[in-house]
C-alpha cells in the first residue's frame, strides 16, 4: 500500500502523536519511514544592522533545535525495530520543505498532525498541515 512515509515533527505533543501513527503505519505496512524538522531561516532586519542575535548563533540554535526533534523521531523509530532517515531544512514556508522532500526522497505518503483550528483561527494563522494538504499532490493522513 505505502512503501515509504514522511513524517513532519516540530516537537510538539500533537506532532508526537503523529510520530506515534507513522511508526505503526511504517511497522505494519513494512514501509520506509522518513522524517522532517523544518528550521527558520534567520530574521534579516531592514531597520538596522544591529541584530539581537548573532547570525551564526542562531542558525547554530536552529540546527540544535531541528536535529534533537529529528533525532527524538529516529530514536522512537528504532525503539520499535525501524530505521528513519531525518532531514533538517531551512525554510521560510515549512509546508513547501514538507511536500518538496517528499518529492525529492520518493515517499508515498505524508503523516502529519494538526492542531485543530477551525473557525477564524484558523483563518488568521493558518495551518501548514492545511496548506500541505492543499498542495501535496500525496496522500496526507492527518492525526489529531
Amino acid at each position: 500500500m505505502y512503501s515509504h512515509i514522511l513524517v513532519p515533527t516540530d516537537g510538539s505533543d500533537i506532532s508526537a502523536k503523529a510520530v506515534e501513527t507513522a511508526i505503526s503505519m511504517a511497522k505494519l505496512l513494512g514501509a520506509k519511514l522518513s522524517t522532517i524538522s523544518v528550521k527558520e531561516p534567520f530574521p534579516y532586519s531592514a531597520i538596522s544592522e544591529m541584530q539581537p542575535v548573532p547570525p551564526q548563533e542562531f542558525y547554530d540554535a536552529q540546527e540544535r533545535i531541528a536535529t534533537a526533534r529529528v533525532k527524538a523521531v529516529s530514536d522512537a523509530a528504532k525503539a520499535a525495530g525501524l530505521d528513519c532517515e531525518g532531514f533538517t531544512v531551512e525554510a521560510v514556508h515549512p509546508w513547501e520543505a514538507i511536500c518538496d522532500l517528499a518529492k525529492d526522497k520518493g515517499c508515498d505518503l505524508v503523516v502529519m498532525a494538526s492542531h485543530g483550528r477551525r473557525g477564524v483561527s484558523a483563518l488568521l494563522l493558518g495551518s501548514e498541515t492545511q496548506k500541505v494538504l492543499t498542495h501535496s499532490p500525496l496522500p496526507v493522513l492527518v492525526v489529531r
